[in-house]
Parts: structure tokens; sequence; C-alpha cells
């Protein structure tokens, strides 16, 4: 088993695959004497797979695993992270923007005893108003929501303890999440400044876009942190504020009818009498939700995990080591 796994996704990344591979081979080999590489090929419609399966041909200490569509960064790194068998396991991109001459920094810090390490973007070159300002704002709103005092939340240059990012369910894109998700499982969290590079071949998969389904995966994972274990603390206490005001106004105009039985209730009171009677209706139904929310979590802790991704084929090259052994036991 080796001490540290680095896992990779990529996706129609071939002019990028083999430069990749060869600097970081380099940086590990100078760091570390048993060590992994997981790559994963996240439906590539180029040449990424074919050089990834020659790579893993001629090296036993790298593992392909190809999944069998495209189904995003998180569900690559998940299938990444599933496949690893480090102590450590350290996630970067496949596009040469990260630089793997940082790698021994996010070690060092595992070795201290931090259980995440998050690289920081500090100076950042990509373009000002479409990234780097969005960036921010999402950045520092995600240091507030989920109180992890980080600058940089996106990236995925981070470094984790085996035993935390096994505890982490990924799905969506909530890759950029692990930092506020790890807190909540009581990890120690720092982070270090890394070099970040312009892409120098290849398309980009990132745009404006993404922005937004960030912001909306922000309010899950906030409520995630606050309500995981007790939805019902979150709808049953709007659904009894509901039905407590839905149930005075509906008293009030009872009293009202009792006292003045010739007056016309709807006439005098209708729009009044109409929202006595959607909030207990509301009120009933977050009630509901939240049973329904309860046994959900209920039903979460009793299956067993299933993963977001199909893995088509793993590639391997057998060691001499694991060649000798088999052929002990023949």
């Amino acid at each position: 088993m080796a001490r540290y796994s680095i896992v990779v996704p990529f996706h129609n990344e071939e002019e990028n695959v083999t430069a990749l591979y060869a600097r970081l081979k380099q940086a590990m080999e100078q760091v570390a004497d048993s060590f992994e590489m997981v790559f994963v090929d996240d439906g590539s419609s180029d040449r990424s797979y074919k050089l990834l399966e020659e790579i893993a041909a001629v090296d036993s200490r790298v593992l392909v695993v190809k999944l069998r569509r495209h189904f995003g960064q998180t569900s690559a790194l998940a299938a990444g992270f599933d496949h690893a068998s480090g102590e450590f396991i350290l996630a970067m991109d496949g596009d040469l923007q990260h630089d793997p001459s940082d790698i021994p920094a996010f070690l060092e810090k595992l070795e201290e005893g931090y259980d995440v390490v998050s690289g920081w973007r500090k100076q950042r070159i990509d373009s000002f108003v479409m990234r780097r300002i969005p960036s921010r704002c999402a950045n520092w709103l995600m240091a507030k929501l989920s109180g992890v005092d980080i600058h940089d939340f996106g990236t995925t240059f981070k470094a984790y303890r085996r035993e935390v990012i096994q505890n982490i369910p990924l799905y969506g894109e909530m890759h950029r999440f692990i930092p506020a998700l790890a807190s909540w499982y009581g990890a120690s969290i720092c982070e270090i400044p890394i070099q970040y590079a312009h892409r120098e071949r290849g398309k980009s998969h990132y745009g404006i876009g993404r922005t937004f389904r960030v912001l909306f995966d922000l309010v899950t994972v906030r409520f995630l942190l606050r309500y995981m274990g007790r939805p019902m603390h979150f709808f049953g206490g709007f659904g009894a504020l509901g039905i407590l005001v839905g149930g005075v106004i509906s008293t009030v105009l009872l009293g009202e009818k009792l006292f003045h039985p010739h007056q016309s209730l709807m006439e005098l009171h209708g729009p009044m009498f109409v929202v006595g009677a959607v909030l207990i209706v509301a009120g009933i139904q977050l009630l509901a939700i939240g049973l329904l929310g309860e046994l959900q979590v209920r039903h979460y802790h009793t299956m067993q995990d299933r993963a977001p991704y199909t893995v088509d084929r793993l590639v391997r090259l057998i060691s001499p080591e694991e060649q000798s052994l088999l052929s002990d036991r023949d």
C-alpha cells in the first residue's frame, strides 16, 4: 500500500496528460519512496484515455480509472478517492495550472497533523471581471456561511488524510466544499499559498455559469452543516410558526363570528380568513416535510453508500513485487 496517493481527474486533456505525468513523477520521486498516481478519465472524447493507458502500461505506480461517461469533476474525484490506497491523498487538476512542485508543502502540513490542507491561489492571473471578482465574492460568502476561515474554496489542489475524505459524501459540485464538510466532522484545516499558472494547452472547462451553480450548492451545504442530522428543527420551526399564526388569526375570526353572527365574515375579513387558512395548511405541510426529512436521514445512516459514478475499467501494471506474490501462490 502506498503512503501517498495523487488523484488527478482528466476530461479532454490530451495535450496535458503526458507533461503532467512527467512533472508529477519527478516531484514525487524527490519527496517520497512510496506513492501512487490515480488518474481518472472522466468520459473524455479525445485521446486522453489512450495516453493514460500507455502510461499505466509502463509504470506500476499509475492506476487509471476510466468512467463510462462524463460524470463531472466531483464524481471523478470521488472515483479517484475511492480507488486510492494511500494514507494521505492529494488532489489536483489535470490542466497543468497546478504546479507539482508545491506538493512538498502540502505533505509537510499533513505530517504536522492537519487533516485537510487547502491550496490558496493568492496571486491569481485570470480575468479580473469574469473570474476573480465572482470568485472572491463566492469565497467570502462560503467562508461566512460555513464558518471555515480560508480564502480559496474553489481550487481542487488540496490534500487530505484518508480517514477524513472517506467520510465525506461527494456529488454535484460538492468537491469545492470539502473543507466545510470536513469541519462538520471535526477535521483540522489549514491553507497554504500555491502557484497558479496560465493554461498553456487545451480548452478551459470553467465558465461564469458555474458560479450560479456554486451558489445553489452553497445553500445546500449551509443547510447540511446546520440541519443534516435534524431537518425537523428547520422545517418544524417554520411549520409550527405558521400553524400558530394561522391559529391565532382563525381564533380571532371565530370570535368575531360568534359575537356578530349576522355579519358576513368573508365580506369583512375575507383576505384575513384566506391568510389564516393558508398559514395553517402550509405549517402542516412543513411539518410533514420535516418528518420526511427525518426518515431520509435515518435511511441515509442505515443504507449502503452508493457511488455517484460508474467505472468502465481499471488499468494498472502489475509490479514485480505483486508478480512475485502471485507466482508464490501458484
